[in-house]
């Protein structure tokens, strides 16, 4: 099983070499300012970013950087289209905009309308970075998780009040969140000490939807494996469970049947509470990720033994070029008649 990372890839490498080449530039302007000749064959001017792409679940990121501000950084999400039944603040989750400022601090700041397409426009301020590497580095990794941050707010705030075995105030019995474009998850927050999380498991390929629910069933019981009996408990259903009594039609819609997980204190003490938020955040994306490799997996089975099976039919051809050779040694020479009765009469 692979579990996916919280951050992007693509963003944290962007981030540290805009960084870096900050950094270099820096170097470069005090070095001209000092008279200290260049020995650094790397050293290179600011350069203009643009960058578009689209990650899991429909996330969109736009990172840009001008020639004017080279220290400046602006990252704009757009987030997965929110069903009806979820409550965005501004085109935000409730908790987003205090996650963000607990989160980066003064090295980020909220842009008041976002870019236009987007949900949220971060302005980074590379020039207030710590020196010191491993924290700027942590930080980076940070940013580069502002999904995480972003999406996981509202489980964070309620997982939070778990933690100290209390109930969120001003919560409804059920809360909606998004984590797919149209989709969302639900959590029962009205007891102290436990939380139930249910995700209804919908999949467009009949294919996937098959494949889906014999992995979810196979999740549900290894549960019961030795080593794993601190894991939150696992349920899995065909039907709506009643915990989703009052949901619309449309979240009760489900082909893949329902899974319905028990988080408890000790599932979000301490660190826990970063690994249990985006584990459930991303559920359904770990789910389809290994319904895929399945299907690749049994592709590549299929076509194994499809080529197994054309190699054992050549082997049993009978050979075109020995059957020729043969045919050819068992000519014969027509003779003429007089040569006819000379071997006769010999």
């Amino acid at each position: 099983m692979i579990l996916l990372q919280s951050h992007s890839r693509f963003l944290l490498q962007t981030l540290l070499n805009r960084v870096q080449n900050v950094l270099l530039t820096s170097y470069f302007e005090l070095a001209v300012l000092l008279s200290i000749p260049n020995r650094c064959p790397s050293l290179e001017k600011s350069v203009e970013l643009d960058y578009h792409w689209v990650e899991f679940d429909d996330v969109r990121y736009h990172v840009q950087v001008s020639m004017k501000n080279p220290h400046i950084l602006l990252l704009s999400v757009s987030l997965p289209t929110p069903p009806r039944e979820t409550f965005f603040l501004g085109g935000l989750p409730f908790g987003a905009i205090e996650a963000i400022k607990s989160a980066y601090g003064v090295i980020v700041q909220i842009l008041d309308p976002p870019r236009d397409g987007f949900n949220l426009t971060l302005k980074l301020n590379l020039s207030k970075l710590s020196p010191d590497e491993e924290y700027r580095h942590a930080l980076l990794v940070k940013v580069a998780s502002v999904r995480e941050v972003v999406l996981g707010a509202p489980l964070r705030v309620i997982l939070k009040y778990l933690a100290s075995r209390t109930i969120a105030p001003d919560i409804d019995r059920l809360v909606a969140l998004v984590h797919r474009p149209n989709e969302s998850f639900f959590l029962l927050p009205q007891q102290a000490e436990k939380v139930t999380a249910v995700f209804p498991m919908r999949f467009k390929d009949s294919i996937d939807t098959v494949l889906a629910t014999s992995f979810l069933q196979e999740f549900v019981e290894s549960r019961r494996t030795a080593g794993l009996h601190n894991a939150p408990p696992c349920l899995w259903s065909h039907s709506p469970p009643l915990e989703l009594k009052g949901a619309t039609d449309d979240a009760l819609s489900a082909n893949a049947g329902f899974v319905t997980f028990v988080i408890f204190p000790r599932h979000v003490e301490g660190k826990k509470l970063d690994r249990t938020v985006w584990n459930l955040s991303t559920f359904h994306a770990y789910v389809n990720y290994h319904v895929k490799c399945s299907e690749g997996f049994m592709h590549t089975r299929m076509r194994r033994r499809v080529e197994s099976l054309i190699q054992a039919l050549n082997r049993a051809k009978p050979d075109q070029e020995k059957t020729k050779k043969a045919a050819h040694t068992r000519s014969f020479k027509r003779l003429s008649l007089k040569e006819s009765r000379t071997n006769s009469n010999s």
